[in-house]
Formats: structure tokens, sequence, C-alpha cells
């Protein structure tokens, strides 16, 4: 079994892992525009050696794991390549785009378009952890223009580590991501701006935050150059999620100024009920 991986990062080198523990016989093959990366992901034994664009003629799977903005341009380029028995994956957080990039391509078949949902604020091969799919959702998109052979293949990878499969057409994952991951981020990113620029001594920030900061913040440690395509990409939904959320705060704001600590109270106690919801999920996990 010949697995590439274009992309040693986080969530490529985790997938790297995985299948490790899945097949008994396979050699796992990176591909990284990073030269540092590729070393560094063959050291901790996250992939087997190093291999170019014109090896995946022999691949079995290859999974595309980049910035969304450079997906568009080598998807199409490894379905050039790989033979008519591979399956490809990418695991980007916009779906549209990359559907749409390979709609009319003759080797579509062999693509299946997927967005684990899993990771961290780290990057690179070193951030990359065994086990971290299992009990996380993995949404599919337009499975049924897979090849059935193909799906399956993928499936039971995705399977084995322990991920639970969600179908979804690409423009609704678009939109529900936009609210649970993108909209997460950017408030991240402005918290930790906002706390920045306002407090010029980075020792008063460290002294005086607690975990409630720092979880809160902690997206904020996240890579702006994969992050900015995401937004970029879906830009519609997410402006949506932005422009709701803003009219929140800027009720939160006037209710506040109004002195109406009743309605205050009463916004907080009503959005407490995402506890059971989170519970929910989890106990599904």
């Amino acid at each position: 079994m010949k697995i590439y991986v274009i992309g040693t990062g986080l969530i490529g080198g985790s997938l790297a892992l995985g299948a490790k523990d899945f097949f008994d016989d396979v050699k796992i093959y990176g591909i990284d525009s990073n030269e540092d990366h590729l070393q560094e992901a063959v050291k901790l034994g996250i992939i087997d050696e190093v291999a170019v664009f014109e090896d995946l003629v022999n691949a079995d799977y290859v999974i595309l794991s980049v910035p969304v903005d450079v997906a568009l341009v080598f998807l199409p380029k490894v379905l050039d390549i790989i033979p008519d028995t591979a399956t490809v994956f990418d695991v980007g957080s916009t779906k549209t785009p990359i559907c749409e990039a390979v709609t009319n391509h003759p080797k579509r078949r062999n693509f299946i378009a997927a967005h684990p949902i899993a990771g961290t604020e780290f990057s690179g091969p070193s951030a990359a952890i065994k086990g971290l799919f299992q009990g996380k959702t993995n949404i599919i998109c337009e499975v049924e223009k897979t090849t059935f052979k193909l799906q399956e293949k993928a499936l039971d990878l995705f399977k084995s580590m322990g991920m639970r499969i969600r179908y979804m057409d690409p423009k609704s994952h678009d939109k529900h991501i936009a609210y649970v991951s993108h909209l997460s981020h950017i408030s991240s990113f402005m918290l930790g701006k906002t706390v920045i620029n306002k407090e010029k001594s980075e020792q008063d920030i460290f002294d005086m935050a607690g975990s409630g900061f720092e979880s809160t913040v902690r997206l904020a440690k996240s890579s702006p150059a994969m992050w900015t395509p995401i937004f970029k990409q879906n830009k519609k939904q997410v402006v949506k999620s932005l422009e709701e959320y803003i009219s929140n705060l800027s009720k939160f704001k006037e209710l506040l100024e109004n002195d109406d600590y009743e309605a205050i109270f009463n916004e907080m106690q009503g959005v407490n009920r995402i506890r059971k919801i989170l519970n929910g999920m989890n106990s599904k996990k």
C-alpha cells in the first residue's frame, strides 16, 4: 500500500500516523514545499520517504492536506497523474470551491471531498497526533460523485481512525462551518488584537490572564497562512455570520449602557443551554 501525503503538517501527519495503524503493509511518502517539514516528518517517523508529484503515478491513496487556496491548484494536477485505481481526498475547511474546481475533471470519480473536523492551534509535523480523529466528525461532500469502490476504501480508512461520518452538500457545509469554526477563529484573533492593542505591556497580560482568557484566544495562535484563504473562499458565509455576531455584541453593549442587568442575566441564561447541546454531542462520540 502506497500513500502519498501532500502537506506533512498537523492534519496530514496525523492521517499518516493513523494509516500506519490501519494497514499492515504500508509505505507513506511525503510531498511538501517546506524541505524542513519533510526532513522533520521523516525523523519523527510520520513519513517513510520524500517524494515528488511525478511519483503519484504509483499511488493507492493521496491525502491532500494543504491550505485551501493551494488545494485548488494542486487537486487537478494530482488527478491528472494518479492511476485509475487511486483514491484522492482533501481535508479542507471549505468544500464548495474544491468541488467546483474538479466538476468536469475526467477523474472526478477518484476524488472524495472530506473535512475531518479536528485539530489544534499548532502546525507542522511536530504537531501531528496519533489518535487525533478518534470520535471526531468527518464531513463528506458529493459522495455520489466518487466511484463506490473508492468511496469504500476511503470510508474504511476514516472509520478505522474513529471518525464519525456525516454527508452534506458543499454549500450547506460551508454555511454551517462558518458559524462553528470560521467565526470562532475570527473571534479569537480579534479578542487577542483588542487585548494586545490595549495592554501595551505584555507582562500585564501574562500576569492577569486566567484560564478563561487563555482558552478563548487559543485559536489566535493558528496559522494566518492557512486561515486567510479559508476566509477568502467562504467570504459570503463568514460575512453573514459576522453580521449576526456583531448584532448580538451590539445588543449586549446596549443593555449594559442602559443598566438592564435583568436582560443581561436572561441573555446569558438562555445561552447556558449550549452546555446541554455540547454534552449531547460529546455523549455521541
